[in-house]
C-alpha cells in the first residue's frame, strides 16, 4: 500500500526552515550561505517580489543559468504567493517567448544577453539589479501560510512533441516530492548534493528541494565538460550526484581518482534508462556508491525507484512506486494486468500535477480519473508508457505506445534494438527510429556512437544485430555519428534525429 500522505505538509518556501542555522546550504562561487542566511535572502527577495508584483497567483519567470537567483527564486516566488515559471537557460527565444506568452508572466528576470535576445514584452529585469535591490530594501517576507494545494511552479517541457507546456504543480506536489524522494535516497544533513541538472526540469529542481529537506547543502553547477563534474566531486566533498544518461556515460568514460570516486555516496538516475552495461561500468567506477535507478514524467514528478541492493540482479527494472506514489498496470480493457502482462503505467495520488497551464485538450487526453481499483482514487496520470510487473512486483519499462516502430505489420519496440546495439560492447549510445518506407511503412533506422576503443565497429555490429535480433527487427540503415544530439534538459534530442531522418 502507498505510503499514507502525511500531515505536515507545509508551502514550499519552508523547506528552508529545515536546516540548522550555522550548517552550509548553498555553496555558490563567491561564497557558502548557511541556512540562516538562504533563509534570510528569501525573506527579502521575496519582499522584493511582493512589491513588484502584487497580485497573488501572477507568472513570474526566470532565464538564467545555475546560481544565487535560480537557487532562491522558486522558494522566493512560493513566500510571495507567485507562480514561478524557469525557463530552461539553453532555450532559444522562439520557445522562451512562446512559454513568456503562454504563462502570461508579469516579470522575467535573467542575464542581460538573454534579456537582450528577446522582444520587448513582460517587464524584465537583470538577476543582478532583481538581487540588489531586493538586498538593498531588506524587507524581509515571514513565511507563507498559503494554501498548500495553490499553485507554485509551472515547468514547461522541452517541447519534444510540439511546443513546450506548461506542467502545473502545487506547493503539495513539490513539498511530498522532496519529502519522497529524501527518503528512499536516505539523505541527511551531513549530504552535499552536485547540482548538474537544469533547475527549469523537475528532476533538476529536486535536487535542491530533497535536500534542503533533509537540512543538507547544494553546489550548483553548469558544467562545460564531464571533467568539470569530477573536479566539483573533488573540490566540494560532494556525496550525491543526479544524472541523465548521456552524462553518466560520458562520466563512465573518464579516468576517476579512487579517492574522488570513494566521496560519491549514491548515485541516482533518471530521464532514460540505464543499460546493462553502463551499470556494470558504474558499479565498477563508484563501488562504494549506492545506484538508483528511477522513472519518472514531469506530469507526475517521479513516480518509481529501484532498491539498490536489487541494482546488480535487475540492471534494467524500474523498481517499485516511490513513497506517495501508487502505480497501476492497466490492460487495454481498463482492468490491472496480471502479472507478466503488458500495460500502460498509471500513476496515482498526491504527485499527480493538476494539469496543462492553460490546455484543457490536452490535459484531458493524459490526466483522466483513476482506475476502479486505486487506492487514492481522483485524477491519474496515464503515462502512455508500456510496462510490465513480474511476481515481486518490479517493473520493466517496455516503450511508449506512441513510440512503437510499425514494420511490415510488426510493432516492434525502439528501446529493444537499441539494448541489443548497446549490449554488443561496440556502441556506447545508440536510438532507433522509424523512417517511412513505400515498402514497409516504416524502416528501422538505427542512430549510434562508437566507443572510443571499437575501431571495426562498423563491420562488426550489423553481423552481431544479426545474431541477436529477428530479421524484422533488422535496421534498414545504421548511421554513426561522433557526437548525439542533447536536448535541453540533457537527453539525446530523439526529435532532432527522427526530423534529420524523416522520421
Amino acid at each position: 500500500m502507498p505510503l499514507a500522505t502525511p500531515t505536515t505538509i507545509q508551502p514550499l518556501d519552508h523547506l528552508a526552515l529545515r536546516g540548522l542555522d550555522a550548517a552550509p546550504a548553498l555553496v555558490l562561487r563567491g561564497g557558502t550561505l548557511s541556512f540562516k542566511d538562504l533563509r534570510s535572502r528569501i525573506a527579502q527577495l521575496a519582499g522584493w517580489l511582493k512589491g513588484q508584483v502584487p497580485e497573488h497567483g501572477a507568472r513570474v519567470a526566470t532565464w538564467a543559468a545555475k546560481g544565487e537567483l535560480t537557487c532562491l527564486m522558486p522558494l522566493a516566488a512560493a513566500r510571495a504567493g507567485l507562480v514561478h515559471v524557469p525557463v530552461n537557460p539553453l532555450l532559444k527565444r522562439t520557445q522562451v517567448a512562446h512559454i513568456l506568452e503562454d504563462s502570461g508572466a508579469k516579470l522575467l528576470i535573467g542575464t542581460p544577453a538573454r534579456l537582450a535576445s528577446l522582444e520587448p514584452g513582460c517587464r524584465a529585469v537583470s538577476e543582478e539589479d532583481a538581487l540588489a535591490q531586493a538586498y538593498a530594501q531588506g524587507a524581509e517576507l515571514l513565511p507563507s501560510s498559503a494554501d498548500v494545494h495553490d499553485l507554485a511552479a509551472i515547468l514547461y517541457t522541452s517541447g519534444s512533441t510540439g511546443r513546450p507546456k506548461g506542467v502545473m504543480l502545487s506547493h503539495t506536489n513539490m513539498w511530498l516530492g522532496a519529502e519522497s524522494v529524501a527518503s528512499y535516497l536516505g539523505l541527511a544533513a551531513d549530504d552535499c548534493t552536485l547540482a548538474v541538472l537544469p533547475l527549469s526540469f523537475d528532476y533538476g529542481q529536486n535536487q535542491l528541494f530533497s535536500t534542503w529537506y533533509a537540512g543538507g547543502s547544494v553546489v550548483p553547477l553548469d558544467y562545460l565538460t564531464p571533467r568539470d563534474v569530477v573536479k566539483a566531486i573533488e573540490r566540494h566533498g560532494v556525496t550525491t550526484l543526479a544524472a541523465v544518461p548521456p552524462l553518466w556515460v560520458q562520466l563512465a568514460e573518464l579516468e576517476w581518482p579512487p579517492e574522488t570516486a570513494a566521496k560519491l555516496r549514491r548515485l541516482t538516475n533518471s530521464g532514460g534508462a540505464l543499460t546493462i552495461d553502463l551499470v556494470a561500468r558504474l558499479r565498477a567506477l563508484f563501488p562504494q556508491a549506492q545506484l538508483f535507478a528511477m522513472y519518472g514524467l514531469t506530469e507526475a514528478f517521479r513516480s518509481t525507484f529501484l532498491d539498490p541492493a536489487l541494482i546488480d540482479s535487475h540492471p534494467t527494472s524500474m523498481g517499485k512506486a516511490i513513497p506517495h506514489a501508487e502505480i497501476l498496470v492497466i490492460d487495454d480493457h481498463g482492468e490491472v494486468s496480471a502479472d507478466g502482462e503488458e500495460g500502460e503505467l498509471v500513476h496515482c495520488g498526491p504527485l499527480v500535477a493538476q494539469g496543462y497551464w492553460q490546455d484543457a485538450t490536452r490535459t484531458a487526453e493524459r490526466y483522466k480519473p483513476a482506475p476502479k481499483g486505486s487506492y487514492y482514487g481522483g485524477m491519474a496520470v496515464w503515462s502512455g508508457d508500456r510496462v510490465k510487473r513480474d511476481a515481486n512486483g518490479l517493473l520493466t519499462f517496455i516503450g511508449r505506445r506512441d513510440a512503437m516502430i510499425k514494420s511490415a505489420g510488426n510493432r516492434i519496440s525502439p528501446q529493444e534494438i537499441e539494448e541489443a546495439a548497446l549490449a554488443t560492447g561496440l556502441v556506447a549510445e545508440a536510438v532507433a527510429l522509424g523512417v517511412k518506407d513505400e515498402r514497409l511503412g516504416q524502416a528501422v533506422h538505427l542512430v549510434v556512437r562508437a566507443l572510443p576503443s571499437s575501431s571495426d565497429a562498423d563491420v562488426e555490429l550489423p553481423r552481431k544485430l544479426m545474431q541477436e535480433l529477428p530479421n524484422f527487427m533488422q535496421p534498414k540503415v545504421i548511421h554513426w555519428r561522433a557526437a548525439m544530439p542533447i536536448g535541453p534538459n540533457g537527453k539525446i534530442d530523439r526529435t532532432a534525429l527522427a526530423q534529420e531522418l524523416g522520421a
